[in-house]
Order: structure tokens, then sequence, then C-alpha cells
């Protein structure tokens, strides 16, 4: 057992001084969350974003490993978020035609989804006991992780904490949104798109490009515009609150 103990500490030892272990590890369980997603059918809680999530959190925990030497050794998956985020680009181009005359009833439905988002964020908490610096913390959550995180300094939350809530927020609408969708009778593409952009981010668009080119091609500008309105609206929804 003593030599099976020092083996483990020394593969350890090894894992936090080599930087493509981690990138190695991330791409395999993200692999591995592909393959249960699909055989559990697509099935909602399969997710693969959170699947994968859940087992590398799992894996730093067993392993004692800390967040920051993973994310030293996964830094290019961060970097490459920038052009996958651009690359949404290519399906809305492809759709044009089916967005010609909806470019308004698009920028209204987005203003109210995200002035909705942002006050009922900020309103629950301080409804719940929560303190303002909290309560502006998950006012921010409605945009994407990086605008998030400038968004919740700017109006006295915390930006670490405001980038969990906005990836929480991500993957529970790429698990909810498509059903509660259906639940609600919406299956026009471009409303789909609209609503799944507008509150779960880069998550939720790749979520809605697998229902269609239209539908993920809404979602795409709309996470990009909300990432604008969320920065313009939640200062003066803290601000009224306040």
């Amino acid at each position: 057992m003593g030599d099976l103990g020092a083996a483990w500490r020394n593969t350890l030892d090894w894992a936090e001084g080599s930087p493509l272990v981690w990138l190695l590890v991330t791409l395999l369980t993200y692999r591995l969350a592909l393959w249960v997603h699909r055989r559990t059918g697509g099935h909602p809680l399969a997710q693969p974003v959170l699947t994968c999530v859940l087992l590398l959190g799992g894996l730093l925990l067993l392993t004692g490993v800390p967040y920051a030497d993973y994310r030293a050794g996964t830094e290019v998956i961060a970097f490459l978020l920038g052009p996958a985020t651009v690359a949404f680009a290519v399906p809305l181009h492809r759709s044009v035609e089916a967005l010609r005359g909806l470019v308004g009833p698009i920028l209204l439905a987005l203003v109210l989804g995200v002035t909705t988002a942002v006050a009922t964020g900020y309103g629950l908490v301080v409804a719940l006991g929560g303190d303002d610096e909290l309560a502006a913390t998950m006012a921010a959550k409605t945009a994407t992780t990086p605008v998030a995180i400038a968004v919740a300094d700017v109006v006295g939350g915390i930006g670490p904490l405001s980038a969990v809530f906005a990836v929480l927020a991500g993957i529970l609408g790429a698990v909810a949104a498509p059903a509660v969708l259906d639940l609600l009778r919406i299956t026009d593409p471009r409303a789909r798109g609209v609503a799944i952009g507008t509150v779960s981010h880069g998550v939720g668009t790749s979520r809605a490009l697998r229902e269609g080119e239209v539908t993920g091609a809404v979602a795409g500008l709309t996470t990009g515009l909300a990432a604008l309105v969320v920065s313009l609206v939640t200062p003066l929804v803290v601000a009224w609150f306040s």
C-alpha cells in the first residue's frame, strides 16, 4: 500500500508539472461526455458541457490539483473561445434571408429579455435576503463570461462569482430551454434562437445549432448583442433598485 501511495503521489506531481496533461484530460473528458450524450439519445440532462464540468470538477477534487494549475494547462482552450464565438457568424451569414425584416422584433425581444433577466436576478437575491454586492453579481450573469466579469466590477459585484453564475446560466439554458420552449409550443426557429441566445450564451448557442442552422444563427447573433445590452442595462437596473 505504501508503494501504491507513493506511485499515486509521484503521478500527481508529474501531472502538475506537465502543461499538456490537463489539456489532454479535458479533451478526453469532453469526448466521453459526447459519447454519453449519444448513448442517452440526446437526453437534456446529458448535456456534454454539464457532464464535462461535473467530471473535471470531481477529478480536480479527487486529485487535489488547484484550479490555477488546471487553468494554466488549458489556457489554449480559453484562447480558442474567441475564434469559436466569431465562428457563429458562419451560420448567421447563411441564414440572412430568413432574418430579413425581423431586426426590429429581434432587438425589441432582446432588450425586454435582458432587462427582465437582469431585474429578476437582482430582485430575487434582495428578496431572499442577499446584500447589494451579491445582487449586483447575479444581475450581471446574463452576459457571456468576460462581459459578466467586467459588468459586475462596474456595478459593485464580484467578477469571478458572476462568471460562475454566467456559466451555470448557460448550462441550465442549454439543458432546460428547448424543453420549456416545446412546452410553450414555440416552434418558430427564429423565436427559439432569440430565447436561447438571450439567456444561455455560447453554450446555449451550440445547443441551438443542433436544432437547425437558422435557430443557431439567431442564437449566435442574440448572444453577441446581449453582451452589449447587458453592459448598458445592468447599471441602470442596479441604480434603480439601489
